[in-house]
C-alpha cells in the first residue's frame, strides 16, 4: 500500500500543470498573455523575477527582449499558482529557452527573492559582467520604484 501511495504522489509531482498557448501579448519584462488551444486568454506573470517598470531605466529593453523571444511563439507554461491580481504565476519556455531565466541572464530582470530564491546565482552573474541593467551605478529595484510611484 505504501509503494501504492508512493508511486501516485510521485505521479503527481511529475504531472505539474502545465499549460501552453500562442504568445498574443507581451505587457513588460516580466508579463505575458497566451492564447490556449481551447481558445481562452491566460495572462502570465513569470515566476521568481521582477523586471523594470515600463517607464523606469530599462524598462523598455526588458520587455522588447522577452517580445523578442516569445511573442507569437508557442509557449509552455509551468503553473506556479495565481498572484494577488489572479494572473498565473509560471515558468515560461519559448523556443526552448526559458524566459525566466533568460530575462535575469540578460540582466533586463531582477530574481525576486520575495518569492523564491531560483535566480540569485544567475543575477549575480550578470551583476558581475554589468549586463543590462547592472551597467547603471545604483539601478532601482522595480519593487522600490512601484512605492515611490505611491
Amino acid at each position: 500500500m505504501k509503494i501504492i501511495l508512493l508511486f501516485i504522489t510521485l505521479l503527481c509531482v511529475l504531472s505539474a500543470s502545465e499549460i501552453t498557448g500562442k504568445v498574443v501579448k507581451v505587457a513588460d519584462g516580466d508579463t505575458l498573455t497566451i492564447l490556449t488551444p481551447k481558445n481562452e486568454q491566460v495572462k502570465i506573470r513569470l515566476d521568481g523575477i521582477d523586471a523594470p517598470e515600463s517607464k523606469q531605466a530599462f524598462g523598455q529593453a526588458s520587455r522588447k527582449n522577452l517580445a523578442d523571444m516569445c511573442a507569437g511563439e508557442n509557449a509552455i507554461v509551468q503553473d506556479k499558482g495565481q498572484d494577488k491580481y489572479k494572473r498565473t504565476l509560471g515558468v515560461v519556455t519559448c523556443k526552448k529557452i526559458n524566459a525566466n531565466e533568460k530575462q535575469i541572464k540578460d540582466g533586463l530582470a531582477w530574481a525576486y527573492v520575495k518569492y523564491g530564491r531560483q535566480y540569485i546565482e544567475i543575477e549575480k552573474k550578470a551583476r558581475d559582467k554589468k549586463i543590462g541593467l547592472w551597467q547603471d551605478a545604483d539601478p532601482t529595484p522595480p519593487w522600490e520604484f512601484r512605492k515611490l510611484k505611491k
